[in-house]
């Protein structure tokens, strides 16, 4: 299917560093047993890369097309999303208001003013503290009352939505994405399944590329059960999207809810191990939020993958690894 066409309908900006690498980690793969390599979006070149660039390309093309002059979003403290939307909203002269969700409790003064919070202050970023962590309508609701003031002072403002009610827009950068890699090659990939959009766009784009390769989804912030149904659904928005019938059957979804414990953004043994062995093995850093829980589920599979040629997606998000210094000293 002619990718290409399906997305040209939707407007996008064009500012990551595309194609990412895809290289070898073959210290770590023989520790493991299995032949790894990695898929490097950590270098998409925005902020410190990750993979919320490819998202916002389209975010913010929608933005563009409709004059905006303030881009508002919603995320954890430590978002990933928020760092790199204020960046990429800065180079293009646009301010940005980011709400900031208490979703980890428990965290100290580090995790509230180093790593993605530090770079958002930094970028200039309009701070908004938002005390629901886990209420996405609620927490868009709130934005769109902010949007609502900027208007009033002559603003043009553009909220990117983080609730599974809104259209999966950011999740046409992995339907894009998932052409860069010859992933017939591999026998299964391993990518975190939080929001859902990376895991759907890129299981949306092998399926229609005629793909067959198994995708596993770390889950970094529900269990498997709730997890499945929020796939499930934005799998099916995003055929809606492209004005195609669903190219992902039921038995494609598969997730792993093994090293999500204590929950979202908080560090287990087999996570901070996981991050530890890659820095040491191969002098690449993950993020105690989403990479390292993808590498911990990763290595907990690894006696059943034995021999196998496997793929990790790296979706950036060093910044965070900074506010959890204490965690690591």
């Amino acid at each position: 299917m002619d990718i290409d066409a399906l997305l040209a309908p939707h407007p996008r900006i064009r500012m990551g560093h595309l194609p990412t690498p895809l290289e070898p980690a073959a210290n770590l793969g023989a520790k493991l047993g299995l032949e790894l390599w990695i898929k490097r979006d950590d270098c998409t070149g925005i902020a410190l890369g990750g993979n919320k660039v490819r998202q916002l390309e389209f975010y913010l093309g929608k933005a563009r097309v409709a004059g905006a002059t303030q881009i508002l979003i919603t995320g954890a403290v430590q978002s990933n999303f928020t760092r790199t939307c204020t960046a990429m909203a800065a180079r293009l002269g646009l301010g940005c208001h980011v709400q900031m969700e208490d979703r980890v409790r428990g965290t100290g003064a580090l995790y509230r003013a180093n790593g993605n919070v530090l770079m958002n202050r930094l970028a200039g970023a309009v701070l908004h503290n938002c005390p629901a962590g886990e209420d996405e309508d609620g927490a868009d609701a709130r934005l769109s009352e902010i949007a609502g003031d900027l208007r009033k002072a002559g603003e043009v403002p553009f909220v990117v939505p983080l609730a599974a009610s809104a259209p999966p827009t950011g999740a046409l950068g992995y339907v894009a994405a998932a052409r860069e890699v010859d992933a017939a090659r591999f026998d299964h990939i391993f990518v975190a399944s939080g929001s859902a959009l990376t895991h759907c766009g890129l299981l949306t784009g092998l399926r229609l590329a005629g793909v067959q390769t198994s995708v596993t989804g770390i889950c970094v912030r529900r269990d498997a059960r709730l997890q499945t149904a929020r796939v499930d659904r934005r799998l099916s928005d995003l055929a809606d999207l492209l004005a195609v019938d669903r190219p992902v059957v039921q038995a494609d979804v598969l997730l792993d809810d093994s090293v999500l414990a204590p929950g979202y953004g908080q560090l287990n043994p087999a996570v901070a191990q996981a991050i530890r062995l890659t820095a040491q093995y191969e002098g690449l850093f993950l993020d105690p939020v989403y990479t390292g829980k993808v590498m911990a589920g990763l290595i907990a599979r690894a006696p059943r993958l034995q021999g196998q040629r496997v793929l990790f997606w790296h979706t950036g998000g060093q910044p965070a690894l900074f506010a959890y210094g204490d965690a690591f000293a």
